[in-house]
């Protein structure tokens, strides 16, 4: 025990009212005995052993194409910190890679974890600090690094209020690979060196797939009952209260079919209250299509969203609407939808930017929101003209997961043979 675990302890017991609300799973290997997970105990003979930590789906679905280059040349282990995140690495990565939940920051869980998973190297997705962790990783010799780094307006100016305790864990990152300029500066103004910060773009780009259907996507609209024939905007990764503001944005708009799909899973039955009426696909996968015609769609299953983007005549990329500073547009884009997404897009602002400047995406507001739906259903046209020039955006911007993976193996052949204490002792 050191004397962070002693503060860890009644944070938890303060946030008891908040984390007991959602049931959570695995609180053994939460505490670092992850040891039962991992199919192979040791690395492979003549083989590094990489740690990739992505804490939920989103930062899981950002390692798509990285983990493909890295996997010929190292053992890869992946780790995720949430029960969505750790499903959906073990949906995409089990069959070439370890798959292990990250631990809680306790001293004791950080060791059982590095004891257990035996890193060589270990690169953190987007950022995720916890200074027991990097203090364990310094003490073990074992470098680490920030992937497809960003750190958000509202997440930097928390950061700068308690610079003087989190810039050491900065310090400590042999580099920060970040997606933009912006980001850069905040890496560095939070204590990372100059020489330590590139700027890679981001690997979200590299993932979003250019197609023009998706497997699938016919049996998904004949099992709810949409119409073909018929207009279906699709609001996908909505928050609270979307639901609602999307319903009325599409009453009245003419044969206009909806169908939202919540961000979480928990919100599925408030999501259909706010839709009266609606079609679960929960329940035309247990009982077949609904028996009447209906407008009003919820699609409350998981892994089905892109399918049902390919049906949608116009997409409304959610949680943008809110404070939940938006979700990624750039899967619809991919797919030749013509794009809706709201004003809070803090979490993809450098992604969203890059659409806007294109011309590839519609920016809308809670007052707009109809107008745009409306003359995008009605100005097909249009719609293809500025879904196509979000595609070409895709394309221009690809190539960072070939940047990150040469930095990472890099890294991970160095070691920390060039690695310098912090002089401060810090």
């Amino acid at each position: 025990m050191n004397r962070l675990d002693p503060l860890y302890c009644l944070l938890a017991v303060a946030a008891a009212p908040v984390w007991l609300r959602k049931a959570r799973g695995g609180w053994g290997q939460r505490f670092g005995r992850v040891g039962k997970m991992l199919k192979n105990p040791g690395p492979t003979p003549g083989r590094k052993r990489l740690m990739l930590h992505a804490v939920s789906v989103g930062e899981v679905n950002a390692l798509r194409s990285l983990v493909p280059l890295l996997t010929p040349h190292a053992d890869v282990i992946i780790s995720a910190t949430t029960d969505t995140g750790l499903a959906r690495a073990r949906s995409l990565y089990q069959d070439s890679c370890e798959v292990v939940r990250y631990p809680l920051d306790f001293s004791g869980s950080v060791a059982r974890f590095l004891d257990a998973v035996r890193p060589d190297a270990v690169a953190l997705v987007e950022l995720e600090l916890w200074p027991n962790f990097v203090g364990a990783c310094r003490a073990r010799r074992i470098p680490l690094c920030v992937i497809n780094g960003r750190l958000s307006a509202r997440s930097f100016k928390g950061y700068r209020r308690f610079r003087r305790f989190l810039s050491p864990m900065f310090r400590r990152l042999e580099f920060a690979a970040v997606q933009d300029e912006t980001y850069a500066e905040r890496f560095e103004a939070m204590g990372c060196a100059h020489d330590a910060v590139y700027i890679t773009g981001s690997m979200k780009w590299d993932n979003a797939v250019i197609a023009e259907s998706v497997e699938g996507a016919n049996e998904l609209a004949e099992n709810m009952g949409i119409d073909r024939s018929r207009p279906l905007v699709v609001a996908g990764s909505t928050g609270p209260g979307e639901e609602a503001l999307i319903h009325r944005a599409c009453a009245g708009l003419r044969d206009v079919q909806l169908v939202c799909a919540p961000r979480k899973p928990e919100r599925f039955d408030e999501a259909a209250a706010a839709m009266t009426g609606c079609v679960r696909r929960s329940v035309t996968k247990k009982q077949g299509p609904p028996a009447v015609r209906c407008d009003r769609f919820l699609l409350d299953t998981i892994g089905e969203l892109r399918a049902m983007y390919a049906l949608a005549d116009v997409v409304v990329v959610g949680r943008s609407f809110g404070d939940l500073h938006g979700s990624d547009p750039t899967e619809p884009i991919g797919l030749g939808k013509p794009t809706i997404i709201g004003p809070a897009v803090g979490d993809f602002a450098s992604i969203v930017r890059a659409f806007e400047d294109a011309g590839g995406i519609v920016r809308a507001t809670r007052d707009t929101l109809r107008g745009e739906i409306a003359r995008l259903l009605e100005d097909r046209r249009a719609g293809a003209e500025i879904a196509a020039r979000g595609r070409a955006c895709i394309e221009a911007n690809r190539g960072a997961s070939d940047r990150h993976a040469d930095l990472v193996l890099s890294l991970l052949e160095a070691g920390v043979d060039s690695y310098c204490p912090d002089p401060t002792g810090a």
